[in-house]
């Protein structure tokens, strides 16, 4: 679900994921209509890392 939204809608994934300012610049960026392909690898990109963070903290705690 958040890939889509990833896609569609990238500056909404940067407030799902806890980063608010991402999220306001890139919804800066994605008012131009050229802005609207960066932003929105930027936000797979954030969602592969929020992701791997998460395994990440999930070892730590076994």
């Amino acid at each position: 679900m958040r890939l889509i939204i990833a896609i569609f809608l990238p500056w909404l994934l940067f407030f799902t994921i806890g980063r608010p300012f991402a999220g306001i610049f890139c919804l800066l960026l994605q008012i131009t209509l050229i802005g609207w392909i960066p932003a929105a690898l930027w936000a797979v990109f954030a969602l592969s890392q929020f992701k791997t963070d998460q395994k990440i903290a999930q070892a730590q705690l076994k």
